[in-house]
């Protein structure tokens, strides 16, 4: 295993090319000063003016090409300090930029309290008379319950960096502070960090090495336990304090008003996984177990490849054809998005000290997307790339339909257009071979990478950061200890007696960015629910249902998740998308338990 390099020692080949968004920094730093101009023109223009529909409509119209003007800013400045943490120059940047686009956010907040001042009968004549915002406007009306006064809005814009910290001081901690020592197994010793440990370590073939890296990786985590915990909860705490200032009854219902869904379905989504899923992956457990003669199956264990030996090395190359082919289902345009993203450099393979773990999608708005991640030739790789492309995919459509306001869907199901790709991607390879040990890795990729992460990762997340603002709720806080308690309880309650939870593992909370973001990590099984069921749907008729993949993907955030799903053709008001989704993953551990005693005579 190589050590990580800096990232100017990276080929240039392997990263993104941000010149796309400006030619260079100086173009950046032009526009910034552009956008200053425009924005004080636009508060001269409308500020204290914002009474009669047709003003409050040309206000949002106008200030969208603004909008855009900051994304775009934001987006090359931010994605640059994503690839490398350490960098201070970078950095130093990041602040300035950041600091000037609060400033501009803060003069433009008057605009959504005013036009809340308006007379009701504007406010409705001026949803009939818009178009590109026409849905903002509804959302705006929709939260004017829970508008504070212009001035503590203005206030609370302003002080937008401040309520950053507790994700930045554990972004950097993370990615920039905490040094891993190497470990040795049998004599050999092999480098650590994060990237190391979650591309590759949590998927190496051999027992020995894989359990010495948890113990080493988790070892480090404790030491910066309680930093990482007093960050968490300045987040949720904050958050709670949003709630309350905001009317809402509680933290659940500020942060899924923003998503439009129920608690009934948020609710759903975690509790009927964990009771009708837990079965299957405990099966499918045992099976790992049995496979690699494993004294009992561990929580370090459970991303091993049922087949590792088996498991193809990948390059970049040849993961474009893969992905390209197993895509062409979708159409023509979305082959050449794919074939852009990597003619055009798009995606970062690099994998560098410093840079962001995981992986990522970020669009820039009828231009082009940025995905992040870090290339270990693995097949799991090519799942990420495909993945990140189905967001990059549903930007193509909805920046294309859509104005800048509409483009982006609900976070509810945001994962499902990138969680689709990973399905198509296992579809094509099922289709391109008939060997059953094939096929059964190409299944078992399917289980543990895509509902594994998905169904079973994310989804004990969401549990545990349920608890979490249950405490909070209440008047309490969280520390490393209640935390730790919490997510260890989490594990148990899931695994049963299936997996040996050892000691560190109850330190898994420290490693996900999205408690930072709300309640997300429960979104990514929403996602891939309704994913599943159109790809079966896709499966069974082929045209038609793509059409109706593609209108789902254009219509961005004109509609509430259930009515996206609605045009995907399901209804996700009840359980059923859900409880077929859950057997459907049950019918691909039954059918891998069933190729591996036919294949190796190993019967679960």
């Amino acid at each position: 295993m190589e050590e990580l390099c800096a990232r100017e020692n990276v080929p240039v080949e392997q990263t993104w090319d941000l010149s796309l968004i400006f030619a260079e920094e100086k173009l950046m730093w032009e526009a910034l000063e552009k956008t200053k101009a425009d924005v004080k023109q636009f508060v001269e223009t409308y500020a204290g003016k914002l009474t009669d529909a047709e003003t409050i409509v040309r206000c949002l119209d106008d200030r969208e090409p603004i909008d855009l003007a900051m994304s775009r800013i934001w987006s090359y400045s931010g994605l640059a300090l994503e690839a490398d943490y350490t960098d201070n120059e970078l950095r130093e940047r990041e602040e300035k930029v950041a600091d000037a686009m609060t400033r501009l956010e803060s003069d433009m907040a008057f605009v959504d309290s005013e036009i809340l001042l308006a007379p009701d009968e504007e406010l409705q004549a001026a949803v009939k008379i818009a178009k590109g915002c026409r849905v903002y406007l509804q959302d705006l009306i929709a939260k004017k319950a829970h508008m504070l006064s212009p001035e503590t809005e203005k206030t609370l814009t302003a002080l937008g960096r401040a309520l950053d910290v507790p994700y930045n001081v554990y972004n950097t901690m993370k990615l920039a502070d905490i040094a891993f020592d190497p470990f040795t197994v049998d004599g050999k010793e092999y480098p650590l960090g994060y990237s190391l440990y979650e591309d590759n370590y949590e998927l190496e073939a051999d027992t020995a090495v894989r359990r010495a890296a948890f113990r080493a990786f988790y070892d480090t985590l404790k030491k910066y336990k309680n930093t990482t915990a007093t960050a968490y909860n300045a987040c949720v705490t904050q958050e709670k304090t949003m709630s309350e200032l905001r009317r809402f009854g509680n933290v659940f219902d500020s942060l899924l008003f923003y998503q439009k869904v129920t608690r009934e379905m948020y609710d759903r989504q975690i509790d009927l996984i964990t009771e009708r899923l837990a079965s299957h992956m405990r099966r499918y457990a045992k099976l790992l177990e049995k496979k690699h003669n494993l004294d009992k199956v561990s929580f370090a264990d459970l991303k091993v490849a049922v087949d590792p030996e088996y498991d193809p090395k990948v390059t970049i190359e040849e993961s474009h054809q893969y992905i390209r082919d197993a895509l062409a289902i979708l159409g023509e345009d979305y082959v050449e998005m794919v074939d852009r993203a990597y003619r055009e450099r798009w995606i970062d393979f690099a994998r560098n000290i410093g840079k962001s773990t995981g992986g990522f999608c970020a669009d820039v708005y009828r231009q082009n997307s940025y995905i992040l991640l870090n290339w270990n030739d693995r097949m799991a790789d090519v799942f990420t790339v495909a993945h990140e492309l189905g967001h990059a995919g549903q930007s193509m459509y909805g920046d294309a339909a859509q104005s800048y306001y509409d483009c982006d869907p609900s976070t509810y199901l945001v994962e499902a257009p990138s969680t689709m790709n990973e399905l198509l991607l296992a579809h094509y390879l099922t289709h391109t071979k008939e060997d059953k040990r094939f096929r059964r890795w190409v299944l078992s990729s399917l289980v543990s990478n895509t509902y594994y992460h998905n169904f079973v990762t994310h989804l004990r997340e969401a549990w545990y950061q349920r608890e979490v603002y249950r405490i909070i709720d209440e008047g309490g806080s969280v520390n490393a200890d209640v935390l730790s308690d919490l997510f260890r309880k989490n594990l148990e309650l899931f695994w049963g007696d299936a997996v040996d939870i050892p000691e560190g593992a109850e330190l898994t909370w420290m490693r996900q960015p999205h408690y930072y973001m709300g309640l997300y990590s429960y979104t990514y099984s929403a996602g891939l629910t309704v994913a599943t069921q159109a790809m079966l749907r896709i499966e069974k008729e082929g045209a038609p249902a793509v059409e109706d993949w593609k209108k789902f993907l254009s219509a961005g955030g004109t509609q509430d998740p259930v009515g996206l799903a609605k045009i995907a053709g399901f209804d996700i008001t009840t359980d059923g998308p859900l409880n077929a989704t859950i057997d459907y993953i049950g019918s691909l551990i039954d059918e891998i338990c069933k190729l591996t005693e036919e294949i190796d005579g190993i019967k679960v």
